[in-house]
């Protein structure tokens, strides 16, 4: 009985710890966006946030000059919006939040501002 017991507290912090999630990982995202020719260039899904905003920029340069990282966002959402005058860009934790945010950041500075990219991680 005795030794049955001490097998079974050996094996028991195995199982618990088997048993146990991983800690999860975070997926970042950007985009990049070139004010003057409305090139944008975005990733997702990445393991840094470095490593996004380098893919979003690489995209967007492959594209056209001027390109600066618009937004970033972990976990989440992106979006660019612009109009005649102006243009934001925001993060949410869903599409559509994404969109009104950055519509309401570009309505700041334009008119007719609409949503032109969004981008969303995995999870």
């Amino acid at each position: 009985m005795k030794k049955t017991l001490q097998s079974a507290l050996l094996v028991l912090p195995l199982v618990l710890a088997s048993a146990t999630p991983g800690l999860a990982r975070d997926y970042y995202g950007a985009i990049a966006y070139s004010p003057n020719t409305h090139a944008m260039g975005w990733s997702y899904d990445y393991a840094t946030r470095w490593e996004a905003e380098n893919r979003a920029m690489a995209e967007c340069r492959s594209r056209a000059g001027g390109c600066r990282i618009a937004t970033w966002f972990r976990n989440a959402c992106g979006a660019v919006a612009y109009g005649p005058r102006g243009w934001g860009a925001d993060w949410g934790n869903d599409r559509w939040q994404a969109e009104r945010k950055a519509t309401r950041r570009c309505s700041q500075h334009s008119h007719s501002c609409a949503p032109k990219r969004w981008v969303c991680t995995t999870r």
